[in-house]
């Protein structure tokens, strides 16, 4: 895939982006980047396919409620010194989107951090910024409604977000990420791989 421009376009509101073939690529490059530091994740298939938690955690603190079962460790890894997470879509234009039920993950993307990494594949990308919201909403969030064993319509007909007001529902909090926030270093790594949901 050619990540020309959605590099252009996030580069041109600020984001630091670089591009890799692949996974490993990607995961590599972090290791190298990421040393001595306490590093937050947020819930991602992404990461977790990647290994990042235990290649990470060789020369580095890492915080992650999937791994973790200390009942802090979401609010640790809001203080932490970078933050890991992924995408549920971007915009060929350069918008990052994240949709959350707790919160945890799209908080920890805007505010606290020394460096906020997004490991985003290529099935993430949409051409335009309502393309990549409708991608978020009824591709990402009723698979990841699915696979926490949901009891939500979207995860029942696997189909489509119906915008319900169940007590299980996921889709909570939506964060669009038109630029880094002030303060904070954000970096994108494009992956030539389907990666996550």
């Amino acid at each position: 895939m050619d990540f020309t421009t959605v590099k252009k376009n996030m580069e041109e509101r600020r984001f630091t982006v670089r591009v890799f073939a692949t996974g490993q690529e990607a995961a590599a490059y972090l290791n190298k980047a990421i040393d001595g530091k306490t590093v937050g994740f947020g819930g991602s298939m992404t990461l977790d396919a990647l290994g990042l938690y235990d290649s990470l955690g060789t020369h580095n603190r890492i915080l992650w409620h999937w791994k973790q079962n200390a009942p802090t460790v979401r609010q640790d890894a809001m203080s932490c010194d970078i933050y890991l997470t992924s995408a549920n879509a971007l915009a060929e234009t350069g918008e990052l989107i994240n949709i959350d039920g707790i919160g945890n993950r799209v908080a920890a993307t805007l505010f606290g951090h020394e460096k906020v990494y997004f490991v985003v594949g290529r099935n993430k990308l949409a051409p335009t910024y309502d393309e990549a919201l409708w991608r978020a909403r009824n591709i990402a969030a009723p698979k990841n409604a699915q696979r926490l064993g949901k009891k939500t319509p979207c995860a029942v007909n696997g189909d489509r977000c119906y915008d319900c007001r169940s007590p299980e529902r996921i889709c909570r909090g939506l964060v669009t990420l038109w630029g880094p926030t002030t303060g904070m270093e954000t970096e994108v790594l494009l992956v030539d791989e389907d990666l996550g949901l």
